[in-house]
């Protein structure tokens, strides 16, 4: 065998090795984003389910229902493509599509969730947070125009603040109910300083109106106990002053 043809085989089999080695890399590769990208859709999915099915009635409504259940549908009919067989995820989308079909008039399974506290209310806080970033990702991908991502972003900003109102509301009616008018007064006190402080206070000006008439009755009750003495701190004024620091809708985004 001459070394010329023994130097070819050489080279050949190196090449092959190679290709060999740069197949099976592409192959690992594209196995890997397949994997990566169904654990991000099934995360997606199941956020979105959440938050269909678990947000507060009172900030519920039909339009937002259709929403997370059109975004639902959008990222099972992704998955579903990258596997053919999962017959959960086709139930699961045929569930979707008849639910999207029946428009605003699907039905409403989300009750009213009064916020009493401020560890609930942090924890709707964060649904709020969970939705606009879906919303974020959805907008990015394509999956809703940019338009409507904007409308819902604004939305989740009304909401935000109708979440502290409630919960400085409740907090100040049970302070009345337990004969703590001070505290009352300072629940009411922080929700009308709240609506007041808003860019665009318009919205709120009949929660304001309310707000304000019950600031003053319980002023009233305050004057009627005599001489107005020191707030003294407590767990629940403490919690209400943190909550009412921390703004989610600081952050910069897309669609500001």
């Amino acid at each position: 065998m001459s070394p010329i043809l023994i130097t070819g085989l050489v080279l050949g089999g190196l090449f092959l090795l190679v290709a060999i080695g740069y197949i099976n890399h592409i192959v690992e590769r594209n196995r890997l984003e397949k994997a990566r990208l169904r654990a991000d859709l099934n995360d997606r999915i199941r956020r979105c389910a959440n938050l269909s099915g678990s947000l507060p009635g009172q900030m519920m409504s039909p339009p937002l229902k259709q929403a997370l259940t059109r975004l639902e549908l959008q990222l099972a009919e992704r998955l579903q493509s990258l596997d053919r067989q999962d017959a959960k995820l086709r139930q699961r989308i045929a569930d979707l599509q008849a639910e999207l079909a029946k428009g605003d008039g699907a039905e409403m399974r989300n009750p009213p969730q009064p916020i009493m506290s401020e560890a609930r209310a942090k924890e709707v806080r964060f649904m709020l947070e969970d939705l606009s970033a879906q919303i974020t990702h959805a907008a990015k991908q394509g999956l809703m125009d940019q338009n409507e991502a904007k409308r819902w972003m604004r939305e989740c900003q009304r909401l935000s603040v109708m979440l502290h109102i409630e919960l400085f509301g409740n907090v100040g009616k049970a302070a009345l109910e337990q004969g703590q008018p001070r505290q009352a007064r300072l629940a009411f006190e922080r929700a009308v300083q709240f609506i007041r402080k808003q860019p665009d206070p318009a919205p709120f000006q009949a929660q304001l109106k309310r707000l304000e008439a019950q600031l003053a009755h319980t002023n009233a009750l305050v004057l009627e106990q005599g001489a107005p003495q020191a707030d003294e701190p407590s767990a629940l004024t403490d919690g209400l002053k943190e909550f009412d620091d921390e703004d989610i809708w600081k952050k910069k985004n897309i669609y500001e």
